[in-house]
């Protein structure tokens, strides 16, 4: 006699979240092609090629430490120091690699209170006019113009995500997420290529506001 097939992960997922609402007395959103993952996003920076030698050296490249949930991103063993205005300091800012045309840092709200700054809330990117800091490593520092930021929340999704939730790229979304605070937060931003996996981006703020754990009831909504 065969062996019965073993249920999958996002089997399980869908099966669990269907008898939470049960208990809740609501009707379960309708699936869409992918499983929804909403993951917070704490502080980190993204450095060009030329960036990274400046801080650790001539020839040294980013070494991977954690792969994160879009295919081919992770968190580099390499971190440096973050100096901001009147001089303070945050130490152990992560690297996300692989590098980027572009060097840019990513903090919370309240990182910024604590550095002294007023960042905008921006879209990955778009940093012109945004403040300055200096980067510190291991063999040199490095002055940055500009490019702190702070990350607006958004989406990654494929195109058979976007065509499910009636979206495009550049469109806003919203997101709830349940639980004791019912957050639901207005503005996500719609990023959609081939090579995404469907996942929010949220901050380490915008998590502890909402309370998020990986038991958190999160959908997305069409606005």
């Amino acid at each position: 006699m065969s062996a019965n097939p073993a249920i999958t992960r996002s089997q399980i997922e869908k099966l669990v979240r269907e008898s939470v609402y049960s208990q809740l007395g609501l009707a379960a959103p309708k699936a869409g092609p992918n499983p929804l993952v909403v993951n917070v996003s704490a502080r980190h920076c993204h450095l060009t090629p030329q960036a990274v030698e400046q801080l650790f050296g001539p020839g040294h490249e980013l070494t991977p430490m954690k792969w994160l949930y879009q295919d081919g991103q992770y968190a580099a063993e390499e971190s440096v120091t973050m100096v901001g205005p009147r001089s303070r300091v945050i130490s152990n800012l992560r690297i996300l690699g692989p590098c980027r045309e572009l060097n840019q840092v990513e903090l919370a709200y309240t990182d910024s209170i604590a550095l002294g700054y007023k960042i905008p809330v921006r879209q990955s990117g778009n940093i012109k006019g945004t403040p300055g800091c200096m980067l510190m490593g291991p063999a040199g520092f490095l002055e940055l113009d500009e490019g702190v930021i702070r990350a607006a929340p958004h989406v990654h999704m494929n195109p058979d995500d976007a065509k499910f939730y009636g979206v495009k790229q550049g469109d806003y979304m919203k997101l709830r997420v349940g639980g004791e605070l019912g957050v639901t937060f207005d503005r996500i931003f719609v990023r959609v290529s081939d090579s995404f996996k469907l996942e929010v981006h949220i901050d380490t703020d915008e998590g502890n506001a909402c309370g998020l754990t990986p038991d958190s009831l999160v959908e997305l909504v069409k606005t």
